[in-house]
């Protein structure tokens, strides 16, 4: 365990988005703190700060990650993904489109999270079902549209992907 005098900082370099990048941080720092404030990639959103809405979940070396209650000392030497990576990803903007057709878009606050999730979880589950969708959205919170819009999109997205994947 890394262990910082209180005030001191230390380099964090970490790979972010497949770009190496560095920054300073305190051993209480966030990493979420670090993406936005240190980094300066907004896209990660911090809404309860107890890892409970999910709005500030990225990708940490192969694992959906709560940025919110990491420390980003703790990614030191890491592979990081958030939103901004996601949204380099050409075959996500058919997900993105298919939120937008479903209405499961309306403030946007839990979408970089809910988004970041469904990509990971699709990686491994190209074919869930209603209910699989349901329990991957049961840890974000949506204060704005329900989650019936997102299922919808989630399913026809996995759809769509698994007829477009060569055999």
């Amino acid at each position: 365990m890394i262990r910082l005098p209180a005030g001191e900082r230390m380099r964090v370099t970490c790979t972010v988005n497949g770009a190496a990048k560095s920054g300073h941080a305190e051993g209480r720092t966030l990493l979420s703190d670090f993406l936005r404030h240190e980094l300066h990639l907004y896209g990660t959103h911090v809404g309860c700060e107890h890892g409970v809405c999910g709005a500030c979940t990225v990708i940490l070396d192969g694992r959906l990650a709560r940025s919110c209650s990491t420390l980003a000392v703790q990614a030191d030497g890491a592979e990081i993904t958030t939103i901004e990576g996601l949204a380099k990803d050409q075959g996500l903007d058919v997900l993105r489109e298919a939120f937008s057709r479903h209405g499961a878009l309306q403030c946007g606050f839990c979408t970089p999270g809910v988004l970041a999730s469904t990509a990971h979880y699709l990686e491994s589950n190209p074919d869930p079902n209603e209910e699989d969708i349901r329990e991957m959205l049961s840890g974000h919170l949506c204060r704005c549209t329900g989650y019936e819009g997102m299922v919808r999109a989630i399913l026809e997205f996995a759809a769509i992907k698994r007829n477009e994947a060569p055999e």
